[in-house]
């Protein structure tokens, strides 16, 4: 089995500009993670954009899904800002025969306590034991793309 990465941008690709005291989305960290894990299957990393997910459209929804439709893969992982992270899995609910799987992370994965490493690796997992379908790898758990909701106060998603 062949794994896609698809980076769209979001918290756990940001890196800390010290010198304009901000954070920009730079490039997937998918790879590095992937390297450092040892990881024993065929993957690659196609990054579709670099944006903060409140800034996502459904314009770029809708390439998200045409991608993942027209390509060849049927085990997607997606790299996505969580603050949009349900509603791009919603968009993409109803694609046959592919397996769909959505993280990213709460902190930057270049910070050395961050939650990006373990998402990462519970999105691989689903990815390869789900049944076709859009899922959510966050918080330690595996969610239906319907069903779940970021909760902002606890710094959490959970099921709705």
């Amino acid at each position: 089995m062949k794994i896609q990465f698809i980076s769209t941008g979001g918290t756990i690709d940001k890196i800390y500009f010290d010198a304009l005291s901000q954070f920009e989305v730079g490039d997937s960290i998918a790879t590095a993670i992937l390297t450092d894990a040892l990881v024993d299957f065929d993957y690659d990393v196609v990054a579709l954009m670099k944006k903060d997910s409140i800034e996502m459209t459904k314009t770029d929804r809708e390439s998200i899904r045409a991608h993942i439709e027209n390509d060849p893969n049927t085990h997607f992982v997606i790299t996505h800002g969580t603050d949009t992270m349900p509603e791009t899995a919603k968009a993409l609910e109803g694609i046959t025969d592919k397996t769909v799987v959505l993280t990213g992370a709460l902190t930057p994965a270049r910070f050395r306590t961050t939650d990006a490493v373990f998402n990462l690796g519970m999105a691989v997992a689903a990815v390869q034991i789900a049944k076709p379908g859009v899922y959510i790898a966050m918080s330690g758990q595996i969610f239906e793309a319907s069903r779940v909701r970021k909760n902002r106060e606890a710094n959490r998603f959970e099921a709705t």
